[in-house]
């Protein structure tokens, strides 16, 4: 990015307080823009102007992601972040010229290609009954604690320690400020297990000069020696044969009653797995239905990744998210199928043919209570021309939580039929709902549906039966036990389905409205 230098800004902000600025995307201007900087707040001071664009967070190269992407990597880095910001000038004179402002992120080559940035890598080791195999040195003059003297065959080269790594975290805490006997006793203090974040010397070299923050997100988990799994199933006439549950007093989504030789048996899950995602989509924070529902939107086919208890206690203790694990997969060189990968059987194909299951044509009623925050979603649509619909939804906000998901169309608002509003009208009935808002809205697949048969959509279409297909033959004995912890096993035809609202919480997060020409989220 020759002739094109980002500032590197570091924000941090205390309880209550945002970091100060709007991040947005508008109508025929490119990238991410800081606007409406607020005076004397943490980005003012900082040196960010109006108009800059961010161009990395915490590292992340974000110009080609879309808003809500960056807007969730900004949430997700809690009170401190990291910005990479171009001035609007040089953002606009680099894209007219064609450069790449990925630069920062990719390391050339000889022959003119691009190899990916080092990362950084997590180690965990367990205490044998001598020592782990390793001492910790420090440079005179030199910022940091380094690896030494690791034991050729020890726990620590085993566990991918190399001599000369320098050391970043232990169990998820940043250690580059602390000293020596600072961190030598938060590691006899650790107990048996401990997990460290290290950097090569290549990768330490690599982010040094680019001022890039570095943690756990951007780290390789290769050396880990507990896998998370990856279970790729066809559902059969029976469904997946398995239950999702939540447990009291642990938090997360379970996998319980698992049918033996069922598509959940085959793909490898085991009781008490916790589910991590579906589909590549993270569930961590969601409720109980959004999973189901999450699940039965798959089809007949599902791809679940999970953790044991013993791989979940080593991710949490280095703070790091199982989905390190699914994205490196993912990212590998012409990478087998995952089942193939984890030496997983193939889930076999059900012996007789299986119905696809039409989509249910239903709408959707949305309860969600405001706080100083919002509703956590944005309204979009044109100027003075009716029709209204949902995006930005805000994760582990009030709208997500209570099923509102992005490109819904917007039928009532508290009970008023809005299909025939413009978007000037709609906003003030959302504005005038005062710290409750109900609204029926519908899939964009599903309202078209039901419009082209000349339905009207309305909340009586909520009062059909439905199934939850997550397992589609229920045990006799099982349909009489609905247990607080929100088994999801599907009702029959005669059980009416649970209204998603049940699952509104009154937590919220952002809300905003905006025509297509503007859209903005306040940190």
């Amino acid at each position: 990015m020759a002739g094109y230098k980002p500032k590197v800004i570091s924000l941090t902000k205390t309880k209550g307080q945002t970091f100060g600025f709007y991040l947005r995307v508008e109508h025929g201007e490119e990238g991410h823009l800081i606007r409406c900087l607020e005076l004397g707040g943490p980005a003012e001071l900082a040196g960010m102007k109006d108009g800059d664009r961010i161009l990395r967070v915490n590292g992340a190269f974000v110009d080609e992601l879309s808003h809500s992407e960056v807007v969730d990597l900004v949430r997700n880095s809690g009170a401190s972040v990291t910005f990479h910001i171009l001035d609007e000038n040089s953002y606009k004179q680099a894209k007219a010229q064609g450069v790449n402002l990925s630069d920062g992120q990719s390391v050339p080559v000889a022959n003119g290609a691009t190899k990916q940035a080092p990362k950084p890598k997590l180690c965990y080791l367990v205490k044998s009954s001598s020592s782990y195999g390793f001492s910790i040195r420090s440079v005179k003059g030199e910022q940091g604690l380094f690896m030494t003297q690791v034991v050729t065959g020890g726990m620590a080269d085993k566990g991918g320690i190399k001599v000369n790594d320098r050391l970043l975290e232990v169990n998820g805490e940043n250690v580059e400020n602390a000293t020596h006997d600072q961190v030598v006793d938060k590691i006899k203090l650790a107990g048996k297990g401990i997990m460290f974040l290290l950097a090569d010397e290549e990768t330490d070299r690599y982010y040094k000069n680019n001022r890039t923050k570095v943690g756990a997100w951007l780290a390789t988990v290769k050396y880990l020696p507990h896998k998370p799994r990856i279970a790729n199933m066809v559902k059969g006439s029976d469904g997946y044969g398995f239950l999702l549950k939540e447990e009291p007093k642990q938090t997360g989504h379970f996998i319980k009653d698992i049918d033996r030789g069922s598509p959940a048996h085959r793909a490898g899950l085991e009781d008490m797995d916790r589910l991590v995602a579906v589909d590549g989509k993270e569930v961590d924070g969601w409720s109980h239905e959004k999973v189901v529902d999450r699940i039965r939107q798959s089809g007949n086919k599902c791809c679940l990744l999970v953790v044991d208890k013993e791989t979940d206690e080593m991710y949490k203790l280095g703070n790091a998210s199982p989905m390190l694990y699914w994205e490196e997969m993912k990212d590998s060189n012409s990478p087998p199928s995952y089942t193939e990968a984890l030496n997983l059987p193939a889930p076999a194909r059900p012996s007789t043919p299986v119905p696809e299951k039409k989509e249910e044509l239903k709408p959707k009623l949305c309860k969600m209570d405001k706080t100083s925050a919002g509703y956590g979603f944005h309204l979009n649509g044109i100027q003075g021309v009716s029709g209204q619909y949902i995006k930005e939804v805000v994760k582990g906000g009030a709208a997500d939580r209570a099923g509102v998901e992005d490109d819904d169309i917007v039928v009532e608002v508290n009970g008023v039929n809005v299909e025939q509003s413009n978007h000037e009208e709609v906003v003030a009935l959302i504005r005038s709902s005062g710290n409750f808002l109900e609204m029926l809205v519908a899939n964009r697949s599903i309202y078209d549906q039901l419009k082209a048969k000349g339905v009207s959509i309305t909340r009586l279409l909520l009062e059909e039966p439905s199934y939850v297909d997550v397992h589609t033959a229920a045990r006799p004995e099982a349909r009489k036990e609905v247990t607080p912890e929100q088994e999801a096993r599907p009702n029959t035809t005669s059980e009416p389905e649970r209204s998603r609202t049940s699952s509104v919480s009154s937590s919220s997060s952002s809300s905003s409205s905006s025509s297509e020409d503007s859209i903005d989220i306040r940190f």
